[in-house]
């Protein structure tokens, strides 16, 4: 049985609940009642990177948060592929058997092509979309990428993001821009669900597909005119190392009604970084006129 020991049940005070996705069971959490809220992570973060959005949503909507496969809370087994587009495929899944018929999508960092990839296929299904710093292309030529996917090749990606751990004990304090708000006992809860080497496959092989996914992104964003006209709002960290304001611009011109907040001083994990401000800003989203969410 997995131990779970290191689970703050006060940060994190949610009953679980299990998908079997034919590769592997898949963790997720259901708050709340009203209309459905999905909220998609990316890596190597969880569900418990929407906590507190979700404790202050869940109020007055229904908040549904998947774990990965291989992440999180989720089973992670050796045998399975962590593709960003087999990701894609069980969390499609996952929505159809919930049985959810209009959501607002929530989506951050690799959340974006796998999240936004069902909102591709359904779009009438996608009332509304939050987008964090993500992408949604290729990312060729990007330098941080290009080296992450350097490093996560072969033998080299096995030392450096299985065996050492490399993404969670020096990437992810990389990205933070808000420096006070990365806290020990915080990272315990990103570090906590993967131990050993063994678990940490997914995250060797999302970096390797930073890049190497290249043309699964591109297809996705040569069909990318399906969702310009869903109302999206756009919340941006602008020390973001890996995701800048050249990335925030490009969803600027798709969304045709598109609102957006930036913070000077965030970084990547705005959800962390922004836990106050956030709510609020998405509850007002949601209940302007605007956003239909029959």
């Amino acid at each position: 049985m997995t131990d779970f020991s290191w689970l703050d049940r006060e940060a994190y005070p949610f009953s679980p609940h299990y998908f079997d996705s034919g590769d592997g069971r898949m963790h997720y959490i259901d708050e709340g009642e009203g209309k459905p809220i999905v909220f998609v992570h990316g890596t190597s973060s969880w569900s418990f990177l929407y906590r507190e959005l979700i404790k202050a949503l869940s109020l007055n909507y229904r908040c549904i948060a998947p774990d990965h496969l291989g992440l999180g809370l989720s089973d992670k087994p050796e045998t399975a592929v962590y593709h960003p587009k087999d990701q894609a495929r069980r969390l499609r899944a996952f929505i159809e058997h919930l049985g959810i018929d209009r959501m607002t999508l929530v989506v951050h960092d690799f959340g974006g092509p796998i999240g936004l990839a069902y909102a591709l296929d359904q779009p009438q299904r996608v009332s509304s979309i939050v987008l964090f710093n993500t992408w949604m292309w290729s990312l060729r030529g990007e330098m941080l990428v290009e080296t992450a996917g350097f490093f996560g090749r072969g033998q080299l990606g096995n030392l450096v993001f299985k065996r050492l751990n490399f993404e969670l004990q020096v990437l992810f304090r990389m990205v933070w821009g808000k420096r006070e708000t990365f806290t020990k006992a915080l990272h315990r809860q990103y570090l906590g669900p993967f131990p050993t080497p063994q678990d940490r496959q997914a995250i060797v092989s999302l970096a390797r597909d930073l890049c190497h996914a290249a043309d699964w992104y591109d297809d996705l964003w040569r069909r990318r005119e399906a969702i310009k006209d869903i109302p999206a709002l756009l919340l941006w960290g602008l020390k973001d190392p890996i995701f800048k304001k050249k990335h925030l611009a490009r969803w600027q011109e798709l969304f045709s009604n598109a609102q957006t907040t930036t913070f000077p001083k965030a970084g990547h994990f705005l959800q962390e970084e922004e836990a106050e401000t956030l709510p609020a800003l998405i509850r007002q989203f949601l209940t302007d006129r605007r956003v239909d969410v029959r």
